[in-house]
């Protein structure tokens, strides 16, 4: 439970610092489109792994059903939305 509520605050901290500044590291920048996708794809994955942890620990019946479904919301749009998906190599018109 604690890895998995450190791994997703790490995430979140990730994708906000990279929303944030506009810039991540390179090989996060070849994996998505633009940095605003990587930065929005680690936040709500971070965001959903840690409501999982949160709502597996309270173990309160519904409380856990309501995380865990809003968990799985924001994790469905990030792959949807935000995916990882490479960018578009421009050719330089040289064969």
């Amino acid at each position: 439970m604690l890895v998995g509520g450190v791994a997703g605050l790490a995430l979140v901290a990730f994708g906000a610092g990279v929303l944030f500044t506009g810039r991540a590291p390179e090989p996060t920048l070849r994996t998505f489109r633009t940095a605003r996708d990587a930065g929005f794809y680690h936040l709500l994955f971070g965001a959903g792994l840690s409501l999982v942890v949160v709502g597996t620990a309270v173990r309160g019946g519904v409380i856990t059903v309501v995380t865990t479904i809003l968990a799985l919301v924001l994790v469905g749009f990030a792959l949807v939305r935000f995916r990882p998906r490479g960018r578009r190599q421009i050719s330089s018109g040289k064969h």
